[in-house]
């Protein structure tokens, strides 16, 4: 049961039969008609924008043209009230057996309320992590790895046919540079001491098991062979133990993808398709040679001025026209990423959501143009940029992990503070805000910590079924009972904000998965956490309010089939960001 969803079907009723009567003009557009929560609470219990955007095309006052759909709104079933307000916003006042249909609603679909069926065949590649295989996950890894799996659960529980996807960067030189670095490691797994690892390869520890396992494998012989001969082998190895130990970091978060992609594979396959994507372009005169000026800024010696191959960009909203070829023949990064975003559209994504680093900013306006020109203005990339996370123990910056040599590991917060916090607090900011993330407060078991109060909001709900099975044997799993529960007798002020807040949760899934955006379900359960615990506190100074009263089976159903409504909603919404519902907290 979405109330808002129901409004928005009724409103455009309103307006159509407003037009077959002559009232308005017929045909009137209302997709841009909005239901929502007024601002203020005390406004109403629904407002909607219909009269605004509707007044130009109808040539009307937009007051007006209120007035005609709140004399239709004020007659509607379930409707107490409809307002005009300000220059024609509508606030609409609701039968408060309509929020308590909402608690049936939800004990009736449990975890299921909110979720929207599939309706449609088209698929949702979302690719996020990506991180270059050259060594462990790092934090700021982390925030773009949980953003990206709780957006594609939210896309889920919206309907949408989502897939996960990883982006294996294994064809640039730091590849090169991560062999040369293993290489040194096997020199010294076979004894000899290398010192101390040279400027401009990687320094940490991770690498001394890739040393051993060529050991192992290839004794001496490597020592022998030049390095075009050896340096594809120990790349190959080395890509290969990266990627396990990154799929085990991202384990750890309870992350997985469902397709790892290799860039190598776009260009050392059964067919080149970086050459292929960029003469496809070229026959459509996309692609040309010429000449760039100079990066503003950048010094005039500094400049290589030639001519190269070069991609329209400017055709598709960017600054510069885009460079295809390096000076010595080989691909850009950009002419890679051009031919892996047309391999996803080939694969059937018309919608691809991109998860990258801040500092990847500046490469969205041409990745944008990109994929306008590879599948003919028919895909679409949002480019969702996570800022950087500043690790914090009680105030003060954590210093780096000695495994990694020059930065804090995922693995190394994971294991400190569990899975659930490092989730939870990755969610609960917007993802282009910087991230302030201490280690002693997401343990914390207070109001001031976000997931310690929501999951103890879940946890206390657990515990009212488990005080009810004691006043009444079988309460804990009587469906029945809850379902058949006089909901009337839920009519105080504390218990009618719980389930105003419970009514809104089908349009937080809605919204937040349009706007790819799950920190809004966060965000919500943070408020609806706060509504319960203060209902709870409520039963504590007013007794008779109390969940459970065992003198008063009638009104503690009531009250268990609130509870389990509060319970449903905070497990859904747990499970869209994949943290725990826990039964208890210790």
């Amino acid at each position: 049961m979405n109330i808002f969803d129901d409004f928005q079907r009724r409103l455009a009723a309103i307006i159509a039969r407003l037009g077959s009567e002559g009232a308005l003009p017929a045909g009137l557009d209302a997709s841009k008609v909005v239901v929502e929560p007024p601002r203020d609470p005390s406004h109403g219990d629904l407002a909607t924008n219909a009269a605004m955007v509707l007044a130009k095309e109808a040539k009307s006052n937009p007051r007006a043209l209120a007035g005609l759909i709140q004399a239709e709104l004020a007659r509607e079933p379930g409707v107490v009230s409809a307002e005009i307000a300000g220059p024609g916003f509508i606030n609409i006042r609701l039968d408060v057996s309509m929020f308590q249909d909402v608690v049936r609603a939800i004990v009736s679909s449990s975890k299921d309320f909110g979720r929207i069926a599939r309706t449609s065949l088209e698929k949702v590649n979302v690719e996020y992590v990506s991180a270059n295989p050259t060594g462990p996950m790092h934090v700021g890894h982390g925030r773009g790895a949980v953003f990206g799996d709780a957006l594609a659960n939210l896309l889920a529980f919206a309907g949408q046919d989502v897939t996960r996807e990883y982006y294996i960067n294994d064809a640039g030189a730091q590849v090169d540079v991560l062999a040369r670095s293993a290489f040194l490691r096997y020199r010294e797994a076979l004894g000899e001491n290398v010192g101390s690892i040279p400027e401009g390869l990687y320094p940490g520890d991770y690498l001394v098991p890739v040393g051993q396992k060529l050991a192992a494998e290839h004794g001496r012989s490597l020592l022998d062979k030049p390095e075009a001969e050896w340096l594809p082998l120990v790349r190959q190895v080395a890509i290969d133990m990266m990627m396990d130990m990154i799929r085990a970091d991202l384990a750890l978060l309870n992350i997985s993808h469902e397709v790892f992609f290799s860039e190598r594979s776009l260009s050392k396959g059964a067919v080149d398709e970086i050459k292929a994507t960029i003469d496809e372009l070229r026959s459509r005169d996309l692609v040309y040679e010429g000449r760039l000026p100079p990066p503003k800024g950048q010094p005039v010696e500094d400049w290589e001025d030639r001519e190269q191959t070069l991609f329209r960009a400017t055709a598709f909203g960017d600054d510069v026209d885009r460079p295809l070829l390096k000076s010595d023949g080989s691909y850009t990064y950009f002419a890679s990423d051009i031919a892996y975003h047309a391999s996803k559209f080939r694969r059937g994504f018309k919608t691809m959501i991109d998860v990258w680093g801040a500092d990847h900013g500046g490469y969205v306006k041409r990745m944008a143009a990109a994929v306008k020109a590879v599948t003919a203005g028919q895909g679409e990339l949002d480019v969702k940029l996570c800022q950087l996370v500043r690790l914090l123990r009680n105030g003060e910056p954590v210093k780096m992990s000695k495994r990694a040599g020059d930065f804090v590991t995922l693995r190394d917060v994971v294991d400190e503070v569990g899975r659930d916090p490092v989730r939870f607090m990755m969610l609960f900011r917007k993802n282009d805000a910087t991230l302030d993330f201490d280690l002693a407060k997401v343990i914390e078991q207070s109001k001031e910590n976000p997931v310690f109060y929501v999951q103890y909001a879940h946890a206390r709900c657990k515990s009212v079924f488990r005080q009810a099975e004691q006043a009444f044997a079988g309460a804990a799993n009587d469906r029945a009972a809850l379902l058949a529960a006089d909901l009337k007798l839920l009519s105080d002020s504390a218990e009618l904000d719980v389930i105003r807040r419970l009514s809104q949760f089908p349009r937080i899934v809605e919204a937040s998965a349009s706007a790819h955006e799950p920190h809004r379900v966060a965000f919500y359960l943070y408020d609806l956490a706060s509504d319960f615990h203060g209902l709870w506190n409520r039963g504590k100074e007013a007794p008779h309010l109390r969940f459970v009263i065992e003198t008063d089976r009638n009104s503690s159903y009531a009250r268990l089939a609130l509870v389990d409504a509060v319970m449903s909603v905070l497990a859904a919404g747990l499970g869209i960001l994949g943290v725990t519902a826990p039964d208890e907290m210790r």
